[in-house]
């Protein structure tokens, strides 16, 4: 804590700058995981200072579909009260045409990001929103019950599914009857859809729709992924993941009782917190592959940034707030605070947080895996094309139908969306 309070102290001086002659109010929308929404808090009470300018912040419920639904209503309807929007990296297709073009007042900074997290942010060659944190999700494993029964950290999902049982049948003959094998998302929403693009895509079955716009989800090898996953429901994992989201998921895990977790960053700090269970028992690894010709790990790319409403009253003190949160101080406080990859190149270098989140530069082999949601591809009919996804999933996984007969639907489903091109 020293270190982050001396850095604080840094970061507030080296990014001092003349307030503006007539201070005003802000508001910026944001859903969050764990302690994200405190740590955009002590950021802009820094901001505040630095500024002159107050804002306040709208908070949203952690699903990233319940975000999006709320921000496509306020947006249509001309909404002039929310003035930034936190964005999940699949949206900037989607909302365009209602956000401010940061091409221009950013171009003294774009350079130091990752470029192709950039490229993520730029539509029709307008950059729509500046990148504050990337993600990419990995396996969270109990060393120390791997270690305890002699099982190794998977590399495949049956290699997965076997230690898995190991160790939970183990750990409930020794009397924890609450100890799961793997928890994850497995709730019908967007969530899903990054689940199960891991499945899927690790199993060597595609990305339910390629780069060139062919609908490919049906087909032998996602559907093989798909009842794999099936076959965990109630043996290595619980009923109940079906309603899962990341913190339903965090929760079981961080109590420790689980062996295995797949989740984003934001779960290896709050796993190390002073009060949780498992500090100092875990460690994380790329998510397991599947088996078979095209099989290899596969993490969901992610990541969040800041846009600027076309409609905000004061679109150029929101611009400087987005950059002030974008920007290397901020970035390297929050990956102190809640361990978020930054998308500041540079600091994937940095000694402080090495020393303080090692984890941060080892994330460079998950983030090596990292595959894009077909977002770029499907453009304005990815939401539908994704709801449409994970249902078929979500209904696999519950047992309603076989995944060999929702994928045959789901492809009809998505060849109709498409109509004539995406």
């Amino acid at each position: 804590m020293k270190l982050l309070h001396a850095f604080l102290a840094l970061a507030a001086a080296t990014m001092l700058a003349v307030a503006p002659a007539r201070a005003v109010d802000l508001s910026i929308v944001s859903g969050d995981t764990g302690s994200g929404i405190k740590v955009l808090r002590e950021m802009l009470d820094q901001y505040e200072k630095q500024s002159g300018n107050k804002v306040n912040i709208v908070v949203m419920p952690p699903s990233t579909t319940d975000q999006f639904g709320q921000y496509k209503l306020w947006l249509a309807a001309g909404n002039t009260d929310i003035d930034v929007y936190q964005t999940d990296v699949i949206w900037a297709p989607q909302l365009a045409s209602q956000l401010v073009d940061l091409t221009a007042a950013t171009k003294d900074v774009v350079a130091k990001h990752f470029p192709s997290i950039i490229q993520s942010q730029t539509v029709d060659g307008k950059l729509v929103a500046l990148p504050i944190f990337t993600d990419a999700p990995a396996l969270y494993y109990r060393k120390d019950l791997l270690d305890k029964y002699g099982a190794k950290v998977p590399t495949t999902w049956k290699e997965l599914a076997d230690a898995a049982k190991l160790v939970m049948d183990k750990e409930r003959a020794a009397g924890n009857k609450d100890m799961w094998g793997f928890v994850f998302q497995g709730n019908a929403y967007e969530g899903l859809t990054c689940d199960a693009l891991e499945w899927v895509m690790s199993n060597g079955g595609g990305q339910i729709i390629e780069p060139d716009g062919t609908v490919s989800i049906n087909n032998p090898k996602a559907a093989a992924a798909l009842d794999m996953v099936k076959g965990w429901i109630g043996t290595i994992s619980p009923p109940g993941v079906l309603a899962y989201q990341e913190e339903e998921s965090r929760g079981v895990w961080q109590t420790g009782n689980a062996v295995f977790m797949r989740n984003w960053p934001y779960a290896y700090a709050l796993g190390n917190g002073a009060d949780a269970p498992i500090k100092g028992k875990f460690d994380v690894a790329p998510l397991p592959a599947g088996t078979g010709e095209g099989a290899r790990p596969v993490a969901t790319l992610g990541g969040w940034n800041l846009a600027v409403s076309k409609y905000s009253k004061n679109p150029d003190a929101a611009i400087d707030m987005v950059k002030f949160i974008a920007s290397p101080e901020m970035q390297k406080y929050r990956t102190l605070r809640t361990s978020n990859l930054p998308t500041i190149q540079a600091l994937y270098d940095d000694a402080d947080i090495a020393k303080e989140q090692p984890i941060i530069p080892r994330w460079k082999e998950v983030f090596l895996n990292a595959a894009p949601r077909p977002s770029a591809t499907v453009k304005i009919k990815y939401n539908e094309a994704s709801s449409q996804f994970w249902t078929a999933v979500h209904k696999t996984l519950s047992g309603e139908g076989s995944a060999a007969d929702n994928l045959a639907d789901l492809e009809v489903t998505l060849t109709k969306l498409k109509g004539s091109g995406w």
